[in-house]
């Protein structure tokens, strides 16, 4: 290899990579709303945390809609409800001393509605917050959206006794199996219906097929499962929010086949990926065949967590033109820091990744892991493809090991760029398998400086 050219390629590259993001930006502009609120008690709530208050929001949401738009104001205290279904130019503001507080009774989340799980479109009970169709749409204010998963109401349906599943019990295992054998037979969607009696798990908000999206300076915590999950959407603005949960698979944030979505500012401490980017799973992915891009990830901190920042592993869609910049992660119980899980049964094609100015306080497994056998293994048709990731000015502290890819030999992992990174404490540097084209500059592990692979 000659080293000189590889670096001074990788130098206009990655300057060429980065430049796009002006651009994207300019393209994720957040809804405005007219000066005109309604409040939600003068519609009939009550926030004694007792009255059920689904009715009242359903008709304060119609109202502020027909008029044209505006702000839904909760004031102070507890409104148990059920779902939240948003309409066109609303802007639901949570109060500083405000807790929404969703019903622990599955009969509010029905009629079923047309969502995804796991990248899979079924219609099932309703997402906790739900829209679709929308345009400008917002939740914004400083109170608590509070999912109210525990290990009594919906997250014993995972299956397992952390999260109160006892033996006997039923649980998610049969309908997620069935589910997705209709999407790889293509049985019809409006077919394959789920909700009473069954047992998948709803999101917390899904915006679906909705576009001009904001959500700013909320506490959400505590999601059936994925925490906020839009899917099919544009323009999405994630700004200062708090997301919370240690329920099963309670993800913080997964945008699903999306286009023009930043988040930054924001705080994640999950039980499971705190942001993992998706475009639907296997053929049911494949079958609507849309990517999730122009992705900026800009200023968060991340603790508890399967992953920091994923990509898949409902990847089957692809993913491009990701850009994440000055992001923290601290906590023992952060599994990975950068994470790429896909498989030859998702298939899709990851690439243009660009990571810049991470701190990595604390880890458990992997800095940078980039695994082609995450679940199905080699088992499919879809080979999947990995190219065009760059990662600059990262440190981290602990781990078991720094920098781990695997692929196949028939599709290696191309064109991985490490710059000015410095790794320390790790107990295995780096474990390779089928990459090519991987230039480390000015990177040291362990004390020991690489300046090629």
């Amino acid at each position: 290899m000659n080293y000189g050219q590889q670096i001074l390629g990788h130098e206009v590259e990655t300057e060429q990579g980065w430049g796009q993001i002006q651009h994207i930006l300019s393209q994720i502009i957040p809804p405005t709303f007219p000066r005109r609120d309604f409040v939600v008690t003068d519609f009939g709530a009550v926030g004694n945390g007792i009255m059920d208050c689904t009715d009242a929001f359903r008709r304060v949401m119609m109202a502020a809609n027909m008029a044209g738009g505006g702000r839904v104001v909760v004031p102070a205290g507890i409104y148990l409800t059920g779902p939240i279904h948003f309409k066109s130019k609303v802007n639901l503001y949570v109060s500083k001393e405000a807790t929404i507080k969703f019903s622990q009774d599955l009969e509010k989340y029905l009629p079923m509605v047309l969502n995804r799980f796991e990248g899979v479109e079924l219609y099932n009970y309703s997402p906790l917050i739900y829209s679709y169709g929308a345009v400008n749409i917002a939740i914004t204010g400083e109170g608590i959206l509070d999912g109210n998963g525990d290990n009594e109401h919906w997250w014993p349906w995972k299956g397992l006794t952390q999260y109160g599943w006892q033996e006997g019990q039923v649980h998610q295992a049969e309908d997620r199996n069935v589910l997705f054998t209709m999407a790889e037979q293509n049985v019809p969607v409006e077919e394959r219906k789920f909700g009473s009696g069954h047992y998948l798990r709803p999101s917390f908000i899904q915006f679906y097929n909705s576009k001009n999206i904001l959500i700013e300076g909320v506490t959400v915590k505590d999601s059936p499962m994925w925490q906020i999950s839009p899917v099919l959407c544009e323009n999405i603005t994630i700004n200062s929010v708090k997301i919370i949960g240690h329920g099963p698979n309670t993800d913080g944030f997964d945008p699903d086949s999306c286009k023009n979505i930043l988040i930054k500012n924001c705080y994640f401490d999950n039980g499971d990926d705190c942001i993992a980017i998706k475009s639907g799973r296997n053929g049911d992915g494949r079958r609507i065949n849309i990517p999730c891009e122009n992705i900026v990830i800009q200023n968060n901190y991340m603790k508890d967590g399967h992953g920091g920042i994923t990509i898949g592993s409902e990847i089957s869609g692809s993913v491009r033109n990701v850009f994440a910049d000055h992001n923290v992660m601290d906590s023992p119980n952060l599994d990975r820091a950068l994470r790429f899980k896909t498989n030859s049964v998702r298939g899709g094609i990851i690439e243009n990744i660009y990571f810049r100015n991470t701190t990595v306080k604390s880890i458990d497994e992997e800095i940078f892991i980039v695994d082609m056998d995450y679940e199905e293994g080699d088992a499919g048709e879809y080979t999947p493809i990995v190219r065009n990731i760059f990662v600059e000015n990262l440190e981290s502290y602990g781990g078991k090991t720094g920098i781990l890819m695997s692929a196949y030999e028939r599709t290696p992992i191309s064109n991985v760029q490490f710059t000015n990174c410095i790794l320390h404490n790790v107990e295995t540097p780096f474990v390779l398998k089928n990459v090519e084209r991987l230039v480390f500059k000015n990177v040291s592990i362990n004390g020991k400086h690489y300046d090629d692979v």
